[in-house]
Formats: structure tokens, sequence, C-alpha cells
């Protein structure tokens, strides 16, 4: 068995599973082109890692001198937001000019941050986002990110006009829906409440016993203080350390099926249900029941770092690129490697075509090279004397190549440095493997119109407990020649997501998103797509939705290593005060440093910057570079950024 839980016969059925990737399936349609498509992480690519972590003898790695003789001052292992930033920091700061070369597993760059595209049958192109979302409260960000964006000349305020702040309002897609599914409920309900109208309004609606919909009212119109006795600090001490499920049954002695009800809220933003978050972050969470208990609205050192972010206060979520922050990877691209994406400006990056020849030229100062997954990198002698470091990795034949480097940089999952650097002290192993990834589903269906969104007046909707957890409109953003949907006739993207964990309620959330994995490696596509069209089918079938006709295209992007794993109590005892295993695990080890977004145990883009520099100024004791966070988590920068 493998270190995060994946047996041999589920990696051989994920590996089968991910073949599926990119491929043209049968269309229900008769429609020849690929509208059905596999996207996301492809497990063939860590294939070879699975197998020497589950006890398979690591490959012999071929001669140096028997190879091309390759040799760069630096080596990136992995080419997502996280190396990509290394690899522009690194070249900002060396002082000199640098050869380096990225490697990546995966056939596309930018890791987690991915582009999806799809063409509609009116021949409109439609650009969406396959995994991270947009660049979020960049007010709280650190001034090394911050530099980033404006090294790359990424003008926040542009996003300003870029975003139609009022879309929705004009579209009167006004009112918030939660769909409870028959799958999940045993009926087929969709709640719809005009804006500003109470919760408490619907209640009669849920489908919940009476017991629980009494105990809700309670919670939304009379919540009560069980720890009155305690001061504030003492209050959040004990909401720290508890769930807030427990808090609901066992500390206010609330109806049970209220759990059930409100698990998922807290899913997509930490990356583990109500039954395992503390009682503290459902309450910056803004989950109810905390009123009377005069908290405050202060950050808390016990709060999980996504919480604490919160609590600071979010700035207008309007920050995203047509594709997401594969827009951000595009723009990192363009400085790295200007001939691989031609064109100066933000605009351009969203329609530019990428020229892939450009991106392995020989001769060039940067190269980047995909389908390269890397087997091994190990030191040419003793750690504390070795002047280089080899770094063998398969090409797109199979075939084990080797490349030589005075310094590497691992901007890979934490979870494969053990197996690709077995040199490493147990120490450090130990803690590398503490990171587990929350697996998470991202899907993108092509829509021919919106009409029934229109009717129902909704712009998306919840679904507790259902497979999918949400599902929405695609944001709003024009870009240059690139406009947004302005009429229900118009085609649309509809983004749907699912953090995937499993096992028993309550048990820890890394042992849930281990179960969660498994889970997800065992579906087919045909059960993402079914459970698509039943969802839009059971929510806007009432308002003239017709999956035959209005589905075009689906995009289903797995991501089993999805999230970095957020330290929180009550799991993480250590945390915040420490030692942290992520400080044990990214020290650097001889030419080696690493820098990921499991480096700060925070999944985010900024995150995955702070680290990049970290690991630069590792690599480059010398260099001069903007602060970066000592700490997951975001502080309380005092340059917020103007709106």
């Amino acid at each position: 068995m493998s270190p995060d839980g994946v047996t041999r016969r589920d990696l051989l059925a994920g590996v089968a599973f991910a073949g599926l990737g990119g491929a043209t399936l049968a269309d229900p349609l008769g429609d020849a082109t690929p509208l059905r498509r596999l996207d996301g992480q492809r497990l063939e690519a860590a294939a070879a890692l699975h197998a020497r972590a589950a006890g398979a003898a690591p490959p012999a790695p071929p001669d140096l001198d028997a190879q091309k003789g390759e040799h760069y001052e630096l080596v990136i292992v992995g080419a997502g937001l996280s190396g990509l930033a290394a690899a522009w920091w690194y070249r900002r700061h060396a002082g000199r000019p640098v050869r380096m070369l990225l490697l990546e597993a995966q056939p596309d760059l930018g890791g987690h941050a991915l582009r999806n595209e799809f063409v509609a049958r009116n021949g409109r192109r439609l650009i969406g986002y396959g995994g991270s979302q947009s660049l979020d409260s960049p007010g709280l960000w650190s001034p090394a990110a911050r530099a980033l964006l404006q090294g790359l000349d990424i003008d926040l305020t542009q996003f300003e006009s870029w975003y139609d702040q009022g879309w929705s309002a004009r579209h009167g897609l006004t009112r918030s829906a939660t769909l409870f599914s028959a799958e999940a409920w045993g009926q087929t309900r969709l709640l719809r409440r005009e804006p500003g109208t109470p919760p408490a309004a619907t209640l009669d609606q849920l489908p919940l016993s009476e017991a629980a919909r009494r105990d809700l009212l309670q919670l939304w119109t009379a919540p009560r203080d069980p720890f009155a006795d305690l001061s504030p600090p003492a209050k959040r001490a004990r909401l720290a350390a508890l769930s807030y499920d427990q808090l609901l049954t066992e500390v206010l002695g609330l109806d049970a099926q209220l759990c059930r009800y409100l698990s998922d809220r807290s899913k997509d933003y930490l990356g583990a249900g109500t039954d395992a978050v503390s009682a503290l972050d459902a309450y910056a969470l803004g989950l109810p029941g905390f009123e009377a208990m005069g908290l405050g609205r202060l950050p808390d050192r016990l709060m999980s770092p996504s919480a604490r972010q919160l609590m600071l206060g979010r700035d207008d979520y309007i920050y995203h690129f047509p594709d997401g922050n594969a827009g951000l990877a595009r723009a990192l691209l363009r400085s790295l490697i200007p001939a691989a994406l031609p064109g100066t400006g933000m605009e351009s990056l969203v329609l530019a075509a990428r020229d892939d020849p450009q991106l392995d030229r020989p001769g060039a100062p940067v190269r980047l090279r995909l389908n390269a997954p890397v087997q091994s990198v190990r030191h040419v002698g003793p750690v504390g004397q070795a002047r280089v470091v080899d770094i063998s990795y398969q090409d797109a034949s199979g075939a084990l190549q080797t490349v030589r480097a005075d310094q590497v940089l691992l901007a890979c999952f934490n979870r494969a440095i053990p197996t690709l650097c077995p040199e490493l002290p147990a120490l450090q192993r130990e803690a590398l493997l503490d990171q587990v990834k929350v697996p998470l589903v991202y899907a993108n269906v092509l829509l021919s119109d919106w009409q029934a969104f229109a009717r129902a007046g909704i712009g998306g909707f919840s679904a507790p407990g259902s497979f999918w957890q949400r599902a929405a409109l695609d944001f709003p953003v024009s870009v240059g020649r690139y406009r947004f949907a302005e009429t229900p006739a118009d085609p649309i993207l509809l983004h749907l997501s699912a953090v995937l964990l499993d096992g028993p309620a309550g048990s820890p959330p890394r042992q849930q998103a281990a179960a969660g994995r498994r889970r997800l490696l065992a579906l087919g596509f045909e059960e993402f797509e079914a459970s698509i069209r039943s969802l839009l089918d059971q929510a806007l079938g009432p308002f003239g939705f017709d999956g035959t006709r209005s589905i075009e295209a689906i995009t289903v992007n797995r991501w089993p290593h999805g999230y970095a794993y957020e330290y929180m109590r009550p799991w993480d005892r250590y945390w915040p005060a420490g030692p942290l295993p992520i400080e044990t695990a990214r020290r650097r080890w001889g030419r080696i440093a690493i820098a990921n977004a499991d480096a700060g145990a925070f999944a985010y883009a900024h995150g995955a910057i702070d680290q990049a520099a970290r690991a630069v100024k590792d690599l480059l004791p010398g260099a001069r570079l903007p602060a970066w966070h000592r700490r997951p988590g975001p502080a309380p920068w005092k340059n917020r950024a103007s709106r």
C-alpha cells in the first residue's frame, strides 16, 4: 500500500480511468467532436512513483555520459504555480544569466491552475477554469506575492471593469437556491429564497423532521450561549476543541439531522465537513448558532488559516481570469519563455495561442518539458560535498533520461518527495508524508442557453448531501474580444464542484481525504455524467431544462490530489504554536530546496507564490526578496489592495 492509502488495485483502476482523459467518446447527440472529456490529474504520470511507494524497486538511472549531457544551473521539478513562480524569482534574483529547466509530469503546465476550452454549436468560444479559481483577497497577500503580480504587469484594477458585478441583478438571477435531491433526501425539492428573506421563511419546506426544524429555528432565531460563565478567549478555546457537529448535538443537544443538512457548508472552503472542522472555524465560516456567545470578529490564533482569512475580511471576489488562475500561469510562462505565448498585456493572455514547440527549444535560457515525470533526484557524492545533482525522468516514449543541475527546486507534492529523494533524513521524510491532499472534482458543462436559470431566477444552487455540492453559472468576466454571455439564449458554462470525503463521520480529516481519494478513483466518466444530468434535471426540469437539448459538452476535472491540507483544530494539537511538520518538511537538503502549496499547508495561489519565494531564498541566501509568511495563512498586512 502506498503512503496515502492507495492500494495497487486502486492504482490500476485509477490508471485505466485516467486513460480516458482527452479521448473522444461516443456523443449521445451524434456529434463527432470531443464533447465528453476527463481532465485534471493524469494518474499514469505518477504510476511509477505509486508502484515504488507500494514496494517496487526503483529503476536504475542511466549513465549521464550516454545521454545528451544536459546541465543546468537550476532544475525545477513541477511546473505548477509554485514551480513557475520559483523560476521567475530565481531568474530575477540570481544576478546573472541563468539556464534552467522545468520538468512537468502532466501534459499541461500550471498544476491545479488548469484551463478548459469549448466551442459551442453556434461557433462561440468559451473558456473556463478546471482547477485553481481566482486571486483570492489580494489585499491580504504578502509583499512577495504582490511583488510577483506587479512584476508580471498584472494590474488588479483591470478586474473592476472586466468582472460584471451587476450581471446577476441585471438578469434577475437574485434568488438563493438549495436543491434537496431524491438520492440524498428521498424526494426532490428546490427551495428558492428572495433576497433579504430570512432563512426561517422557508423552514416549513425543508425535508427535515419536525424536531430538526424546531431546533434549526432555535439556531437561527434564538441561539443560546452554553459557555456563558467563560470569558470570550476561554469560549474560543472550548470551541476549538470540538467539532461543529459536536457543538450542535453534544453541547446544545440539537437534532442530529441538522448535521446532515449543514455538513457541506465547510467542505469547499476548509476541505472537511462540519463533523471534522472545529466549531471555532464554523463560526468564522458564518454557520449558525454563535450569535449569543459574544465572540467578536477578530481572527483567533486557534482558527485554521482559511478561517483567519475570512475573519480578516475578504476583498470583493472579482480577481478572476476567464480560465481562473491559469491566467496567472500563462503570465508566468510569457515572462519566462516569451516565444511560447506571443503578445503583450493582460488582455492577450486570454486568447493568445500557446506555441508548444517553443517550450523546450534547444539553447533557450529557460526550457519547460511536459510529460516528463521525474523518478529520482540525488546528489552526486556526499550531500555536504556534492557540487551537482542528477535528476532522472521519463521522456515521452517512457525511456529514462538524466539531466544534471547545480541546484534543484522541488515544486511537486510533498508526499512524492520521499520516493524521489530517498537520501533525505528520516525525520524530514516523515514530515513530508504528513501532508494528505484533499480530493475534489470540478466539472464544466457547456449549455446551449441558460433560459431555465432565467426562469428560475437563480444563478446556481447548493445541493446538500448530493455528490455535487454546488452548481453555478460561470463568473461574468469579459476581457478584450472575449465576451461573456449577455442574453439567456447565449451559450454559457456551468461549473460544478465536489469535495470528495469518505469514511466514518467524525474521523480525522486526513483519513477522510484518503478514503475519498479511493472512492474517486473507482468512478468512471459515465458515473460523473449521469450524476450531472440527474442533478440538473431535478433542479431545473420544472423550469424547462432539457439536458438532451441544452448540454453540449462536459469536461470533468478530477483532482485526487487536490487542496493542500490545512492545519486545524481539534486534530492538529501542535497548531499554531508548533513545531509544525511543514517546517521540518521544507528544509533545504544540500543543493535541494522545496516549494509548493504543501510546504505552506495553505491551498491558495498566493500561498504557492510565498513558498516559491522562500525556497529561492534557501538556494540564493543573498537574494533580497520581499517578505513571505513564516506561518501558513494570511497576516494582516497594512497595504491592503485598493478596490
